[in-house]
């Protein structure tokens, strides 16, 4: 890498560096949960390195920090990796104390083909799935967290933070702006942080739950959204750092509360035309925008083990509790599990509000555009729109992780968009996880079995 690298970097970070020394480098990569794995290194060596190694186990690994048996044929002997750096991702990591620079790395094998389980790998593949068909998809996540109290003992229920006020977080107070207040300086910095980045913030509300907020996300190329997402999730947590909080985006932290969603906004663009494939000449609906709707409501049941990714998450799918059941869609319905939000014809999209806060951006992107692509392939049809509460219809999703990977394990078109390898890696290391899940005794069965059964 030439010594003037720093030239050819994003307008933010150059912004960033300037009449400054760059002191490190983070390289780094998620992992299956969404981890940010890699190693920090000098600015100097940076500049003098094409790529660098780490062990493809890093993919293997569970939430917990065990290993899925997910190595294949030749066994666990951690064969290098080659990563690679896109320098378009190049941005500040201004909660440092020196000056430094984040860099998302793509992965690679000796032969510099792509590894079919690297998540980021995994987006662009069904990414490019589209592009082959002359289209472009386009999204727009929108992202749920809650602003909690300082939890040091996993015993401890998790409470609301205490806001500007000294009182805790309120819950039940959706869109209010003096609710918004009370995390005034944790706002500030998420939004400087924001700035120092380049990532341009939609908006931020207050949601329902005790301290619950929602950053929204401008639209645009899913393999950059799902960059932002993965490097929104470090930032917000930096700036609950700074002010004695912490930020979780756990699918359901707190019982009595709502849980956090990544809902995604979809649409496709015509690479011919450059307009949006679901409207027509005269602004109606195409057939395209019924097939990929039908598409979700087709293969999603098989794609939340992706989207919903740990026990938790299942926890979320409480009936009138603001998350789906099903997959009914409705325009402007926000009880269907796919809705169709008030839009122009040119803006029209399709979001999908199943996808829990917990899951890694790159494979809840991927999956969610899997289905819809499916559905544009085999010319599926949704099944009429839902009208009036969904919740009165019926659950649409497994009951639980086991479920949910029984399902995805059995959904080999869905593992072909995404890679066949990348199904067998991701499995193995989600069973890995449930099994450990399955060793842990809950507060509820010392509770209530120890004494009565």
């Amino acid at each position: 890498m030439a010594n003037d690298w720093t030239t050819g970097l994003p307008e933010a970070a150059q912004a960033y560096l300037e009449n400054r020394r760059l002191d490190e480098v983070e390289c780094i990569v998620a992992d299956l949960p969404g981890i940010a794995r890699g190693k920090a290194v000098p600015a100097t060596k940076f500049a003098r390195q094409d790529y660098f190694h780490l062990p493809d186990s890093i993919f293997y690994q569970t939430i917990t920090g065990d290993w899925g048996e997910a190595a294949g044929a030749e066994g666990f002997i951690e064969r290098d990796m080659i990563l690679t750096p896109d320098m378009s991702t190049a941005t500040a990591a201004p909660w440092t104390g020196d000056w430094t620079l984040q860099v998302i790395h793509d992965a690679y094998d000796r032969d510099r083909k792509p590894i079919h389980f690297a998540p980021r790998n995994v987006l662009k593949r069904v990414v490019q799935q589209y592009e082959k068909l002359g289209l472009k998809p386009v999204v727009a996540p929108e992202m749920e967290f809650f602003l909690i109290a300082r939890n040091l003992d996993p015993r401890q229920e998790i409470e609301p933070m205490v806001g500007r006020s000294g009182r805790p977080a309120a819950a039940r107070q959706a869109y209010s702006m003096t609710a918004v207040d009370e995390f005034g300086p944790v706002i500030d910095d998420i939004y400087d942080f924001a700035e120092a980045q380049g990532f341009e913030i939609d908006g931020i509300t207050q949601e329902g739950g005790a301290g619950q907020l929602e950053i929204n996300l401008r639209h645009g190329n899913p393999v950059k959204l799902a960059d932002e997402v993965f490097y929104f999730k470090r930032l917000i947590r930096e700036a609950a750092l700074r002010h004695d909080c912490f930020a979780t985006f756990m699918a359901k932290p707190i019982a009595a509360e709502p849980g956090s969603a990544m809902h995604i906004h979809h649409s496709i663009i015509d690479m011919e035309t450059g307009k949006n494939a679901f409207s027509g000449p005269q602004g109606g609906e195409t057939d395209m925008f019924y097939q990929f709707i039908g598409g979700l409501q087709e293969y999603m049941p098989a794609a939340i083990g992706v989207m919903a990714p740990y026990v938790n998450s299942y926890r979320r799918y409480v009936k009138d509790n603001a998350a789906p059941i099903n997959l009914e869609w409705g325009r402007d319905n926000r009880t269907t599990g796919i809705r169709v939000p008030l839009s122009k014809p040119e803006a029209r999209r399709v979001e999908n509000r199943i996808a829990g806060m917990d899951c890694n951006p790159y494979l809840g992107i991927a999956v969610s555009l899997a289905c819809g692509l499916l559905g544009i392939r085999n010319e599926l049809r949704a099944k009429p729109q839902f009208r009036g509460d969904a919740y009165e219809g019926e659950p649409d999703f497994p009951d639980g992780l086991g479920a949910a990977l029984d399902l995805f394990d059995e959904a080999t078109e869905l593992h072909d968009v995404l890679h066949p390898e990348f199904a067998r890696v991701y499995s193995i290391v989600k069973r890995t996880e449930y099994a450990e899940f399955l060793q842990v005794i809950s507060p509820w069965e010392r509770e209530h079995l120890l004494m009565n059964v």
